[in-house]
């Protein structure tokens, strides 16, 4: 009898561990519900789909009004952008942050809202309204208390000079001026950093260097040893490389949150459904275990919910997990 109470409690261990990470796999992953197109279904129809597809996080680039109409009250938790174009108002103006959030925010009570990305991969003279822009929505925020929604942006992998190996991680030169700023403010107020990360362009761009396998996370085994660390894939690689640079930065404390990251079905070097579903299954797979340096779950956005007609003509089109038609373009599993 003893035994088989050890037996039991066992494989209620296991049960409920398996369960666990069911729950942290299910946490972990949301889509981008980009709107680049002119023949996507109606809001209503895609937050259905987010639901039957056990899809529990959305971001948007902009505070889509039917949009957020048709995701309040369903639980799933939403990033929503404040664009590029409102960069400059929001940083000029404590009033118009206030504005912006009273419109696009309290407006929508019933929504769960995660973070305000103010700004995505923001570049050039445009970075100095980052955190002034970023202080202001969070002035708002807090005002209407609502300061539990995290103020943050989303930036491009390429502001990593140097990525690989993660321990020599390094911004560009031009990036180290405004990433300071940037990190001192998420880290002052609990914020993570969002970041835009893609091994299917470090694997197109590097020439032949980087083999497809350590891109899709199919390598047999290391392929990036770096001290005690060993890299199977360039995923994990990217996500380290970027803590280390926050580091060097005053962002010890900031946690990554990848904000992008896909594999494009057609349009380009290596872009086939069938490489597509391989990233995605085994990034869905693979990011509530997280990476050598930071183990446990990597809150991750798959780019994106559909294939985006208005986009440029190639890759760029072919992101999406769905035709337009609502169709799967490959099949996955959340």
């Amino acid at each position: 009898m003893a035994s088989q109470g050890v037996a039991s409690m066992f494989a209620l261990a296991l049960l409920l561990g398996a369960f666990a990470s069911i729950l942290q796999k299910a946490e972990a992953i949301g889509v981008c519900y980009g709107m680049s197109a002119n023949n996507l279904p109606p809001a209503s129809s895609v937050v259905g789909m987010y639901r039957s597809n056990g899809i529990n996080s959305m971001r948007l680039y902009a505070p889509d009004q039917a949009a957020l109409q048709s995701v309040g009250g369903t639980g799933i938790s939403v990033v929503v952008g404040a664009p590029n174009d409102v960069l400059s108002n929001l940083a000029a103006s404590p009033a118009a942050a206030a504005s912006w959030v009273r419109n696009n925010i309290q407006a929508y009570p019933s929504v769960s809202f995660r973070y305000v990305a103010v700004g995505n991969e923001v570049a050039g003279g445009a970075t100095s309204s980052l955190v002034p822009a970023m202080e202001n929505v969070r002035g708002a925020l807090v005002s209407a208390g609502l300061g539990h929604i995290k103020v943050t942006t989303s930036v491009s992998q390429a502001l990593l000079g140097v990525y690989s190996p993660p321990s020599a991680a390094e911004f560009t030169g031009e990036s180290q001026a405004f990433m300071g700023p940037v990190l001192s403010f998420l880290a002052r107020t609990g914020a993570p950093l969002l970041a835009n990360i893609y091994p299917y362009f470090s694997y197109t761009y590097s020439q032949g260097s980087v083999d497809v396998s350590y891109a899709l996370f199919t390598a047999s085994g290391t392929v990036v040893q770096d001290g005690a660390y060993g890299y199977q894939n360039l995923f994990d690689t990217t996500v380290d490389a970027f803590y280390t640079a926050m580091a060097k930065h005053g962002g010890a404390g900031v946690t990554l949150v990848v904000s992008e990251t896909g594999w494009p079905s057609a349009g380009g070097m290596s872009a086939s459904p069938a490489n597509a579903r391989i990233y995605n299954q085994n990034l869905i797979n693979h990011v509530s275990r997280g990476t050598p340096r930071h183990p446990g779950a990597i809150e991750t956005y798959v780019f994106s919910m559909f294939n985006e007609n208005q986009k440029d003509a190639g890759v760029e089109q072919n992101w999406g997990l769905f035709y337009p038609n609502m169709q799967h373009v490959y099949p996955i599993s959340f």
